[in-house]
Formats: C-alpha cells, sequence, structure tokens
C-alpha cells in the first residue's frame, strides 16, 4: 500500500490523463541492474495503444493549442514544484531502474529536470514570436507577418541513459509550444517516466495533453514513426535507430524528424595545458553516468610531450572511484576528494546486453593492441559493474577509437601537431561534441571554430545550462535540444499578407 503523500508505482500506460491496461496485456521485466533482480513487470503498448493515445492527443490538442500562455505556463511551474516535492522517491527509483547512484540521480538529474521545466515555462506566455516584414517595392502597401504555430501531435522516444531528464528536455519545449505528446519511455527504464505521470495529472494538464507508454522500439517505437495522426517525431537514441525512424517518417506522412543520436567526442590536451584542469575535465567527460553518455570524451588526444604526466593523472583520478549498491571498486579503495567529484560515482551498466557490449569492446581493444593501464574487467560479481578502464596507446584504426562504446572506457591517443589533432578529431561519423585544452585562447578559439561538431567546450567538460542549445552534426543528428532553438522542433512558421490598400 503506498504511503500518504507517496507516488505509486505504475505499471500501465498513461493514456488521457488515466492509468490503463494495454489492449494485447503483454508485458516485459525490469531489472535492477546492481542486483540483477528483476522489479516488476510492465505492460508493453501495441499498435493499438499508440492508436488510443494519439487519438487522445489529437483531441487535446484542438483547445491545448489556442490554450492561453500563462496556462500552460502555470502547468509546467506546477510540474517543477510536483517534481521538486517528490525528487527523493523519483531519484531513488531512477537509481534502482537505471542504475546510476541515487545522489547523481537526485542532485544532478532531477535538479535538472526542475531547471527544464521552470525554463519552458517563461516561454508558454512568451512563445516564439514572429516579426513584421517589410516588403520590396511591388507589394507596398502590403502588411507582412509570420506567425510561429504548434505543429500539432508528438510523438517523443527517449533513451535509457538519462530517463527523467530526457523527458524533460522534450515534454519541456514541445507543451510550452501548445503541442500535444505521445511519448514512449524506454524498455530499460520506465519506472521513474510512469511514476512521474502522476505528477502530469497533479498540475493540472487537461486530459490527452501528455500521454506516456511503454514498449520496445520495434513494437511501440515503430508504430509511433508511422502513425499517420502525428506530425512530428523526437528522437534520442543510436544511429542505427535514427535512421529506421527517419525512414518511417518518410514512408508514412512525410512527418518531420529531430534526432539527438550518438557520439565519440573528441577532446584535445595541448601541450600548453594546465594538466590537472586538463585531466579532471577527461575525467568528468568519460566517468560521469558510467560512461553511459553520448557527447562521453571518449577520445582523448594528448600532445606527446605532455602525453605520459596527463595519463598518471588521469589514472590516479580513476582509482579513486568508488562504486555504490556493494560493489568492489575498480582499484584500490579510497574515499572521494576534492579532486574526485561525486558525480563520477560509479554506477551498474543498465542491463545485461550493454554489459557484455562493453566488455567485447574492452577484450577488442586488446586484442588489437592497446595498453590496458587500469581495470578492463568486470567488478564485483553481483550486478553489471565494469571496473573503469583506460588505454593507452590507441591508434585511429582501432575500433575502440572509432565506434561509440557507450560505458567506462577512456581511450588516449598521442598527437605532435595540432593541425594533425583537429584533422583526426573531425574523421570520425560522428560530430556531437568536443572539448580544447589549452592556455592560449587564440589556439582555444580556432580550434573551437574548427571542430565539425555541435558544441564545444574549452577548459571544461560536460558543462550544461538550459539555455544552452545541444545536438550534433553528421550522423550525431539534427535538431536541438534545450534552449530557445529547441522551440523550432516543434513549431510551425505561417506568413499572413494583407493589403493596407482600400481599392485593392
Amino acid at each position: 500500500m503506498t504511503e500518504v503523500g507517496k507516488l505509486a508505482l505504475q505499471t500501465k500506460l498513461f493514456i488521457n490523463n488515466e492509468f490503463v491496461d494495454s489492449k494485447r496485456q503483454n508485458t516485459f521485466s525490469v531489472v535492477n541492474p546492481a542486483t540483477e533482480v528483476v522489479i516488476t513487470q510492465v505492460q508493453e503498448a501495441g499498435p493499438e495503444d499508440v492508436d488510443k493515445a494519439v487519438a487522445a492527443a489529437t483531441a487535446a490538442f484542438k483547445t491545448w493549442k489556442t490554450s492561453d500562455g500563462s496556462f500552460r505556463r502555470n502547468c509546467l511551474l506546477k510540474l517543477a514544484d510536483l517534481m521538486e516535492k517528490h525528487r527523493k522517491q523519483l531519484a531513488e527509483v531512477e537509481s534502482q531502474d537505471n542504475g546510476k547512484p541515487c545522489h547523481v540521480a537526485d542532485g544532478v538529474d532531477i535538479g535538472f529536470c526542475i531547471e527544464a521545466y521552470r525554463y519552458y515555462a517563461g516561454f508558454a506566455d512568451k512563445g516564439m514570436q514572429g516579426k513584421t516584414i517589410p516588403l520590396n517595392q511591388g507589394t507596398a502597401g502590403t502588411l507582412c507577418y509570420t506567425l510561429h504555430e504548434p505543429v500539432g501531435v508528438v510523438g517523443q522516444i527517449i533513451p535509457w541513459n538519462f530517463p527523467l531528464l530526457m523527458q524533460a528536455w522534450k515534454l519541456g519545449p514541445a507543451l510550452a509550444c501548445g503541442c500535444t505528446v505521445v511519448m514512449k519511455l524506454s524498455e530499460k527504464t520506465p519506472l521513474s517516466g510512469m511514476m512521474f505521470a502522476q505528477l502530469i495529472q497533479e498540475a493540472g494538464f487537461p486530459a490527452g495533453v501528455v500521454n506516456i507508454l511503454n514498449g520496445t522500439g520495434p513494437v511501440t517505437g515503430s508504430a509511433i514513426a508511422r502513425h499517420p495522426g502525428i506530425a512530428k517525431v523526437a528522437f534520442t537514441g543510436s544511429v542505427a535507430t535514427g535512421k529506421l525512424i527517419t525512414q518511417m517518417a518518410g514512408q508514412s506522412n512525410l512527418k518531420r524528424v529531430s534526432l539527438e543520436l550518438g557520439g565519440k567526442s573528441p577532446l584535445i590536451v595541448c601541450k600548453d595545458a594546465d594538466l590537472d584542469q586538463a585531466a579532471m575535465a577527461s575525467h568528468i567527460g568519460l566517468w560521469i553516468n558510467m560512461g553511459q553518455c553520448c557527447c562521453a570524451s571518449s577520445r582523448i588526444f594528448v600532445h606527446e610531450d605532455v602525453h605520459d604526466a596527463f595519463v598518471e593523472k588521469c589514472v590516479a583520478l580513476a582509482e579513486k572511484l568508488q562504486r555504490p549498491h556493494g560493489a568492489e571498486p575498480a582499484a584500490k579503495k579510497a574515499k572521494l576528494g576534492p579532486d574526485s567529484p561525486s558525480i563520477c560515482e560509479m554506477g551498474p551498466q543498465v542491463d545485461k546486453l550493454q554489459f557484455e557490449k562493453i566488455l567485447k569492446y574492452i577484450e577488442g581493444g586488446k586484442a588489437q593492441g592497446a595498453k590496458c593501464v587500469l581495470g578492463g574487467n568486470r567488478a564485483g560479481s553481483k550486478g553489471y559493474y565494469i571496473e573503469p578502464t583506460i588505454f593507452t596507446e590507441v591508434t585511429d584504426e582501432m575500433t575502440i577509437a572509432k565506434e561509440e562504446i557507450f560505458g567506462p572506457v577512456m581511450q588516449l591517443l598521442k598527437f605532435s601537431k595540432l593541425e594533425e589533432a583537429i584533422e583526426r578529431a573531425n574523421q570520425s561519423e560522428f560530430g556531437l561534441a568536443a572539448g580544447i585544452m589549452t592556455r592560449d585562447v587564440g589556439t582555444a578559439l580556432q580550434t573551437a571554430r574548427d571542430l565539425d561538431c555541435g558544441t564545444v567546450w574549452v577548459n571544461c567538460y560536460d558543462n550544461f545550462d538550459m539555455a544552452c542549445p545541444f545536438g550534433g552534426y553528421k550522423a550525431s543528428g539534427w535538431g536541438r535540444e534545450k534552449s530557445e532553438y529547441a522551440l523550432e522542433n516543434y513549431t510551425e512558421v505561417k506568413c499572413v499578407m494583407v493589403t493596407l490598400d482600400a481599392k485593392a
């Protein structure tokens, strides 16, 4: 029985402001990655359930799209307040479901979620403002202006690495613009997102504005991507799945698509860099969320003159990483110090599939001649824990230097000239993020200009703020999350021309 004031664990589907059974009542298991024990069974949405959710969202859009901006603002602000109220319980469920340490889920993920909803609440009553456009001489006497209108019913498909945060990054701008939503949670981590749906009810959102489904990509995700009643789909996940969603969107109603996909992000450490600062940036950039981060600094190019000293600092920091839930640390036990931020504390990988995939990459790195100077094995005997692993003597053609590992595996590559490092950094199919560590401001700005990616961090890494856009070049996708730019994903631009000549 749920305690008074506590949110209930939800395993059904959230459609039209109600928790309902799936039509087929198929279920799948949700596993705690720290213990390998099944937490519960969750219902899977089939195509019929997607139809029902789209119908609810379509009906709700008729009034939500023209609702007063201050009403949408107040709903989003109330949602943020409720998340603040229940943040401890949400963090506990996020930790059990996803594996990240509870204090990280609370202090980092949920903190950013609350910021996201409050940030987009500020746009709801201001909106994406159009323009009045001065016309050429041939159309003198005509008023021309643009309107930014909500695109309609939006399908949103989110990943498992930051479940609540990715939910906030997508719901916030869509709801502020006046769109209604059918969202699919990851089948790996559905529990916190479904628990959050109770806050949608309490915050006062009208029925049908937000619909949240559990399910797999081939079943539920495919039904969303193909659905003719959905005007736009937003996806965060792998490149392979992004390509499939784009094809499905084109084969159905040519719905708009925005994609935030993978990365193999380079971090360049110049010979004039502050090595302690650079090592910490690399540490945060790679180990946060157990390496399960699309913009992880997984290719670290280090100038040959400082390579050995830099490796020592990286290893020393990684050796201090702790593991919650009772697993043994990767190397010697050590308490977290001021030079090892707690946000990098190591939990398990999200599931057995991801765990085995990462271990296979590690073995492949060893077989191809990279030198494993730390870790390289499973940590403990229970749970999907992997030792923080550092490879040196990595070359560009090695698999671990080209493919997204999405785990706690750091690759260090030498370079001699900055121009060479930039060229090698840009050879990747990905273009999500990058970093440059140098004391020379000219070098920093020139490198930021020359790197082919959506975000460049200078003398830092993984610095985030809701006002800053996030997204990629090349195979890392198109469109932007966060900031005012994200509103463009959810609006259409309408041009209106009015003659002012009474004789016309």
